[in-house]
């Protein structure tokens, strides 16, 4: 089993040089370079160029870099997508994604525009279509696009698209999110959850952050770096129950226990399944311990507010 924390998803605006510069410093998991929703249209050119200069300069660490892209249906999501698949970073997050001709459309693009074969791609979903399709567009995953590897929701479009509204809770959101993560799951796919654009409500925030892990989210899109810490902390295991995970494996390894499907540890009833969850625990604990980095100013104020799927 292997994993790579998503717990921490920051959109940054392509058109801001000093965030894109500020970002080799976040302790965030990983960085959403944006061309799309966050940049003025008169500013497309401007921030395609930094972004790719940025991202072939690197200096970014363990933090996976994102490029998003303008939709192929608008006058740059053709030349960011060629732009994005030469600059070299860990993915592209392509928006308005319907179902898998889309993504059948981009991996053949990114086929000639001779991107490398580990380029990932991310998907927005945040359209009614898609949450209609979203088990057929996670299966293209096996199929015609073996580069998608993450869902993203993009919970402002879709209330936008929809008339949802955006009330504490989610009430509204949560056929649409779960769908997704099943569709998500089913196929091999991470999923991270849409921003809360209330950066300054701090408890508003912690909400939707839990919520997102109740439901089962790797993670949280993020539009401030004042929202990186407490992501972090929420998708991340408590030390008790990593070592309660470490327990329930040493448990059900130990040889008289081997061909069991159930025990009893602690006074409880512990199954096998269990057993599997813990693993996944810890996979996941050591992973977010692999990557752990010193950064400085972390919380410090950027000029980042934009909107973002």
């Amino acid at each position: 089993m292997t994993f790579r924390p998503r717990r921490s998803v920051l959109y940054m605006p392509g058109s801001n040089a000093l965030a894109l510069d500020k970002a080799r410093t976040l302790n965030v998991d990983a960085l959403i370079f944006d061309l799309e929703d966050a940049v003025d249209p008169d500013a497309k050119e401007t921030a395609r160029s930094q972004v790719s200069d940025a991202v072939k300069q690197g200096g970014y660490g363990p933090r996976e870099v994102v490029i998003r892209i303008n939709g192929l249906s608008t006058p740059w999501g053709e030349a960011d997508l060629e732009a994005a698949a030469t600059a070299g970073p860990d993915a592209i997050l392509i928006p308005k994604i319907f179902s898998p001709d889309d993504l059948t459309d981009i991996e053949d693009r990114l086929r000639k525009a001779g991107a490398s074969d580990d380029l990932a791609l991310w998907a927005m979903m945040e359209t009614p279509l898609a949450m209609l399709n979203a088990g057929q567009i996670a299966a293209a995953a096996g199929t015609v696009s073996p580069r998608l590897s993450v869902f993203v929701m993009g919970t402002n479009d879709l209330a936008k698209e929809t008339g949802a509204r955006l009330v504490p809770g989610r009430a509204a959101m949560l056929p649409w999110l779960m769908t997704c993560l099943a569709a998500a799951r089913a196929n091999g796919l991470d999923i991270v959850d849409g921003v809360y654009n209330d950066f300054a409500n701090e408890e508003g925030f912690a909400a939707e952050c839990a919520q997102g892990m109740d439901m089962g989210m790797n993670g949280k899109t993020l539009i401030h770096p004042t929202q990186i810490a407490p992501c972090n902390e929420t998708f991340s295991a408590s030390a008790e129950e990593v070592e309660r995970a470490r327990t329930i494996i040493a448990a059900f390894d130990l040889p008289e226990n081997a061909n069991k499907g159930a025990i009893q540890l602690d006074g409880r009833m512990v199954e096998r399944l269990h057993a599997e969850m813990a693993r996944r625990t810890v996979v996941i604990a050591d992973a977010i311990a692999a990557r752990a980095i010193e950064t400085t100013g972390s919380h410090e104020t950027l000029p980042l507010h934009h909107r973002s799927g």
